[in-house]
């Protein structure tokens, strides 16, 4: 098994794989746009990592000199390098300690691929749903793209994003993807019949929890075996619509409302 590390500093995330690369290409081709073309990125979004890398650091890891789309003078910074050199050590470790874990567990009743995506178990986030899926089909447009993926057990999700987030995200068919959806966008229906609106996204289930505030409840439904959807709704709307235990509702959710997110 192979796995992705991120560089971690003061707690937070600060470089994955795919700006890992990047930085390698950009120490080998001394240009961010022939960096970019290297790894498959156009050159807007390679800008747009560049610039990410350098705002997310205390001190700049690429100083560049832009030159246009045909290219101009690149190289790492002495931090930079410590970041590639120190992140490249990381990722080795990491990976040959997970290659002997996966082995191990191979052998168990269900413990083969357990750890296909160790970094789920550390992830932290304020969006109280989280789904991971993968990308079935990708729809661009002019300015947007439309993302579909199935999150298991019947379910799909549709994202609507940028094609320049598309293309940041590497996202493809068959790519790996989460999605985050805050609770407060989430908009409830009684019941799973089918009704005309335009969210994209309707995910039918029984309601499993209520937790009732002074003026916000929030709602939890049970979507399949071990998926869930939190919904934050008003306490009147709770009480409008006669929502109780045991009983299905509908969640509504924009495709605009969905953020995408990649390890």
């Amino acid at each position: 098994m192979t796995t992705a590390a991120s560089l971690r500093l003061g707690g937070a995330v600060r470089i994955g794989e795919d700006r890992l690369r990047l930085l390698e290409a950009i120490a080998g081709r001394g240009s961010i746009t022939a960096a970019g073309e290297e790894i498959g990125l156009g050159y807007r979004a390679t800008w747009d990592a560049v610039q990410a890398l350098n705002n997310l650091f205390p001190r700049p890891l690429v100083r560049a000199q832009a030159g246009g789309r045909s290219g101009g003078a690149a190289r790492l910074t002495p931090e930079g390098d410590v970041a590639l050199n120190a992140l490249r050590h990381v990722q080795a470790e990491i990976t040959l300690a997970m290659d002997r874990l996966d082995a191990r567990l191979a052998d168990q009743p269900g413990g083969a691929g357990v750890f296909s995506n160790p970094w789920s178990l550390l992830m932290r986030t304020s969006a109280r749903n989280a789904f991971r899926g993968q990308v079935k089909a990708i729809t661009d447009g002019a300015v947007n793209a439309e993302v579909v993926f199935d999150i298991g057990q019947g379910f799909e999700i549709v994202a609507s994003i940028t094609r320049r987030s598309v293309e940041t995200l590497s996202l493809a068919v068959g790519a790996d993807v989460l999605a985050l959806v805050k609770a407060s966008t989430v908009i409830l229906m009684a019941g799973d019949a089918p009704v005309r609106v335009s969210a994209r996204n309707r995910l039918a289930g029984t309601v499993i929890s209520i937790d009732e505030g002074a003026v916000n409840s929030e709602v939890v439904l049970e979507l399949a075996d071990g998926k869930t959807l939190v919904a934050t709704i008003t306490r009147h709307s709770v009480e409008a619509m006669g929502l109780k235990l045991g009983e299905r509702a509908t969640a509504l959710v924009k495709a605009s409302q969905v953020i995408l997110a990649v390890e």
